[in-house]
């Protein structure tokens, strides 16, 4: 039986990040079972666009190196038709872009139009409607979209918000996958002596890009009520000023015990974090869905978030974690002291090792494919 053949369009190494493990990991996913080619990025961002200190993969970093075409410039229009015209070469039977951002609309939308109608073209949607908003939002949104011919949702909230612009839009749900790349759990006394924690302390995590919609000031405001007993990791690049975070620490009356990586975390060094901690926090002000869950689920490490967006679908309230119901500084104090109170840990960590064998990037994967094979 022939394979088919599926071209994916996204971010891959070198670029870093979400976007780029995610796309890792679907393309070594598809590759056991299709005859598959990665077309990347030339330039993601203008230098002056990107608010990190790099978009790139540095020396010394570990890092799938997905083969890829590099060739799409999200600012020159002339790469969107030699883009198109690559992927037509490899005559796809699927085309897959990953878009997380209306940025990149006006790119990724002339591409897939321009990608044969022989081609089932689907669009891995991680987010529809941003949590920043741009004037070109909806207009760059209806081209994208418009130039598909489904798709797939990681959550019920982008579910809603694909189905608020595009009401007949052809789409399936399926779970962001849990990632396994990040190697295994480091013992977690060894691994809270290498962050030169204390290990007698009952230890949270906050992890990932810093913005202002992931509620970081909420969490540094619960945790300054917290008892001299716990411990705060926060590990991540701050995109924006830190300024006003360093300055709740420096109030909390805790300070020596908040422990602030503030830069980009690369994947080898993901998990001692996870392996240091007793449990992760998002508290998040507005989310779609996180690929934090599904680090935390890779080392079984329980999660307590707000209930914004689609993270309570993979975050069950009491089973796996703990949801809490809104953005507040009291509501947050109160989960982290019930979690701890009723020992959670243990119950939550074992239901998270029986769903990570269902959650595979190799279920997605064939998930993915079975949906192309449905569409007109």
């Amino acid at each position: 039986m022939t394979k088919k053949k599926v071209a994916i369009l996204s971010t891959f190494y070198p670029y870093r990040g979400g976007i780029a493990q995610f796309s890792g990991a679907l393309f070594r996913a598809l590759e056991s079972i299709c005859e598959v080619t990665a077309f990347n990025f030339s330039k993601q961002y203008p230098s002056f666009l990107f608010p990190g200190e790099t978009q790139f993969v540095k020396a010394g970093d570990t890092a799938d190196e997905i083969p890829s075409v590099r060739v799409l410039n999200s600012t020159s229009p002339g790469t969107y038709v030699k883009t198109a015209s690559r992927i037509n070469q490899f005559q796809p039977d699927v085309f897959i872009s990953n878009y997380w951002m209306t940025f990149f609309g006006p790119a990724m939308g002339t591409v897939a139009k321009r990608v044969s109608t022989s081609t089932r073209k689907i669009a891995i949607l991680h987010n529809v409607i941003p949590h920043e908003k741009r004037f070109y939002d909806r207009m760059s949104n209806l081209y994208f979209l418009n130039n598909h011919d489904g798709f797939v949702v990681l959550s019920e909230a982008v579910e809603r918000d694909l189905l608020s612009i595009k009401p007949d839009a052809k789409f399936i749900r399926i779970p962001h996958p849990t990632y396994d790349h990040f190697g295994a759990r480091w013992e977690k006394q060894q691994a809270q002596v290498h962050l030169g924690i204390d290990p007698s302390k009952k230890t949270l995590l906050f992890f990932g890009i810093i913005r202002d919609y992931k509620g970081l000031d909420i969490l540094l405001e619960s945790f300054s009520k917290l008892s001299s007993e716990y411990q705060l990791l926060i590990a991540g690049e701050c995109y924006g000023n830190f300024d006003k975070y360093q300055q709740l620490i420096e109030s909390s009356g805790a300070s020596d015990r908040i422990y602030v990586f503030n830069r980009y975390i690369s994947d080898q060094e993901v998990a001692p974090f996870f392996s240091a901690t007793d449990v992760c926090i998002l508290p998040y002000k507005s989310a779609t869905q996180s690929g934090i869950t599904a680090i935390a689920h890779h080392f079984c490490v329980p999660l307590i978030a707000t209930d914004v967006g689609g993270l309570k679908e993979t975050i069950k309230h009491n089973e796996n974690g703990l949801i809490i119901p809104f953005p507040e500084i009291d509501e947050l104090l109160q989960a982290i002291q019930f979690y701890f109170e009723q020992g959670k840990y243990e119950l939550f960590s074992k239901q998270l090792e029986l769903e990570n064998k269902e959650n595979s990037w190799g279920n997605f994967a064939v998930k993915l494919l079975e949906f192309s094979s449905k569409l007109p």
